[in-house]
């Protein structure tokens, strides 16, 4: 999230607020409500409360991210999504002049800011360690891509690509990885094998329809929220184009080195299971995804070190990155490459992840 070069990220906030305050007043929302910040990261997210007890989500875009018609695809797919695939996910709000997105100024903001307002949705996150819910990310995973896959989208739709150029390569959507925190010489070189690596196989693995389509891309647990027997989906805009798999290894952001994982990829399989094909050798690649997303997160660190994500993680994620790499490239390098698609042993997850 950038401001103007003059900004601290404290007065950026500060003036943000004043936007969201004018925005509210474009949907007709009670005059009583309170607007309160409760996350920042590409966008500027608020809780927007009413004395009646009327709750909303309100997203202040971050300036040259995403196009007015990039938004306006993210939200066709939400309502496809919901009217055509059983998938719970957020409902926007139209304003008083019935356009979903508003385009709002503010005092001390070098351009107005796109503007989206969405129903409140009830849920809690899921457990990083809720075998059971991992089950039912699969399955939902499973009916968007079912839904994907046939779905025609409007001739207008846009929305970003992320392959392995866009994320690793030489035109990175979230910044190199080589800026990301904490970068040692050890870093940088375990890392740039990886990478290499991941490159190989995802060439190798291909680019076909039903294997790269239009994915959340950003399933992390953050997003999701469980509520009652139903899973929904929140926060897509991350959506675009991608492999269908990336949606699996987005679950576990974040955490990917934590012992529980590989127990969660493989409930997650096992949910997808129960409504979409995955063969044996998509899912002996589920490791790469991972390791993909992982140092993709690396760069987006780096590119956002002023938010409190970011602060959090730091240098210790880029340095508990190493030890990844090195299992990664001794599972999926010397042997594997060989033989591109040939996939790992039995339990690889185990012995790449655990």
């Amino acid at each position: 999230m950038t401001g103007t070069d003059e900004a601290t990220h404290e007065e950026l906030l500060q003036r943000l607020q004043i936007l969201a305050e004018r925005a509210v007043r474009r949907y007709g929302l009670p005059g009583d409500c309170t607007i309160k910040l409760i996350n920042v990261s590409e966008n500027a997210t608020y809780r927007v409360d009413s004395s009646t007890g009327q709750k909303w989500a309100l997203r202040v875009h971050r300036e040259k991210y995403h196009s007015r018609t990039a938004i306006a695809s993210e939200l066709a797919w939400l309502s496809a999504l919901r009217e055509n695939a059983g998938v719970a996910t957020p409902t926007a709000l139209r304003g008083l002049d019935g356009e979903y997105i508003q385009t709002v100024a503010a005092d001390g903001l070098p351009n107005p800011r796109n503007v989206v307002l969405f129903q409140w949705e009830n849920g809690s996150e899921p457990s990083s360690t809720d075998v059971a819910g991992f089950e039912m990310l699969g399955e939902t995973a499973a009916r968007m891509h079912a839904h994907v896959r046939k779905w025609r989208r409007p001739v207008w739709f846009e929305r970003f690509t992320w392959d392995f150029d866009t994320s690793l390569g030489s035109r990175p959507h979230w910044g190199y990885w080589k800026d990301g925190m904490g970068m040692t010489p050890e870093a940088t070189a375990a890392i740039t094998e990886a990478v290499a690596l991941i490159g190989r196989r995802l060439e190798n693995f291909g680019k076909s329809p039903d294997r790269f389509n239009l994915v959340h891309g950003d399933m992390r647990l953050a997003n999701l929220l469980m509520d009652g027997s139903t899973v929904k989906v929140i926060d897509f805009d991350d959506c675009g184009f991608s492999w269908l798999l990336y949606d699996c290894a987005t679950t576990v952001s974040f955490f990917e080195h934590m012992p529980e994982v590989p127990d969660l990829l493989n409930a997650w399989v096992r949910g997808y299971r129960r409504i979409g094909n995955l063969s044996e050798a998509e899912e002996s690649e589920i490791a790469t995804f991972v390791m993909l997303r992982r140092l993709l997160l690396v760069a987006w660190i780096g590119s956002h070190s002023e938010t409190e994500l970011a602060k959090s993680m730091g240098v210790e994620y880029t340095q508990g990155s190493i030890a990844l790499c090195e299992r990664y490239i001794s599972q999926y390098g010397s042997a594997a490459g060989k033989n591109l698609a040939a996939p790992p042993k039995k339990g690889f997850l185990k012995r790449l992840l655990g």
